[in-house]
């Protein structure tokens, strides 16, 4: 019988490992992850998020879903639906609900709403009506508390400074009752993580070498009782990244990691670019991460 995202997540979280996701923002891109997965006995999904169709070449919610058609191995990966944002980086209103149904019509295993951008109790109705929307399907949805910031256009704050003061924080009591109220599957947690800057200006730079507030972590995961998810995955420290899967983080977000060594190559040789995915994400799973196997353990 087919095991569904929502309970490989659970597995994930449960074992103390954790699933990792990866960001599509070119098609071809998609193969490489697929066999990189597959070489190395490990489960992941495959991820776009709506800036990815709207900023780069992923094209469309059907582009995505008819090339994972073509590449899939269920063995080792599922679709995901990542950011759908209700405000997205460029405080513009977006039409949340009709973008995250139309993933759901075209059969994506999971989805993400999110509604960082809204007051507390906004955010808590837009997730509210996704995950409605979704359970009917049985599909499994990830909501988003706190300020992971780096897709806004300008300069981050001082990232010292942003991680001293703990700013934009998940808050533990507020993301239990976020939880509570919402009936969100996973919860997407701000703890010192930054995404990669999508920008066209900013999007080849290296990505800020951010650290993570493990006992910050420690205390979302008390509270919520649900799995966590980290986003901004690239440019943690591993130490840090392990740690923060021994408390409560079971899936986690990778973009700029393997999407800056694709667009280095595209231009000269799709194919050469291709295999530097490839190659990156093997040593991702195998390296940083250290999930080789993991498809055994969370199939069995």
């Amino acid at each position: 019988m087919r095991i569904g995202t929502r309970e490989l997540v659970l597995r994930a979280w449960h074992k103390k490992t954790v699933i990792p996701g990866f960001n599509i923002p070119y098609l071809p891109m998609m193969a490489p992850v697929v066999s990189a997965l597959r070489d190395t006995n490990s489960f992941g999904l495959i991820m776009v998020a709506r800036l990815e169709w709207v900023k780069f070449e992923s094209g469309s919610l059907e582009a995505i879903r008819k090339q994972y058609e073509k590449v899939k191995d269920e063995r080792h990966t599922r679709l995901h639906l990542d950011h759908v944002p209700v405000i997205d980086e460029d405080q513009l209103t977006v039409d949340y609900v009709a973008d995250i149904g139309r993933a759901i019509e075209l059969g994506y295993d999971s989805v993400m709403v999110d509604g960082s951008r809204l007051a507390f109790a906004e955010n808590v109705a837009a997730t509210r009506r996704i995950a409605d929307l979704a359970h009917e399907r049985n599909l499994a949805v990830e909501g988003e508390l706190g300020a992971v910031m780096g897709h806004e256009a300008g300069p981050l704050p001082p990232y010292e400074e942003l991680l001293a003061s703990g700013k934009g924080f998940t808050d533990p009591a507020e993301a239990a009752d976020f939880v509570r109220q919402t009936h969100v599957d996973w919860l997407s947690v701000a703890i010192g993580n930054v995404h990669g800057a999508i920008a066209a200006a900013t999007r080849g730079q290296a990505k800020i070498q951010a650290r993570l507030d493990i006992a910050h972590l420690a205390k979302i995961n008390a509270a919520v009782g649900v799995p966590l998810v980290l986003h901004g995955g690239t440019g943690i420290k591993r130490e840090h990244t392990l740690e923060a899967i021994g408390h409560g983080i079971a899936k986690v977000n990778i973009a700029t990691a393997i999407r800056q060594p694709y667009e280095r190559l595209k231009g000269a040789s799709v194919t050469k670019a291709q295999d530097a995915v490839y190659r990156t994400t093997v040593e991702l799973i195998t390296e940083e991460l250290k999930i080789a196997g993991s498809a055994a353990v969370l199939l069995a």
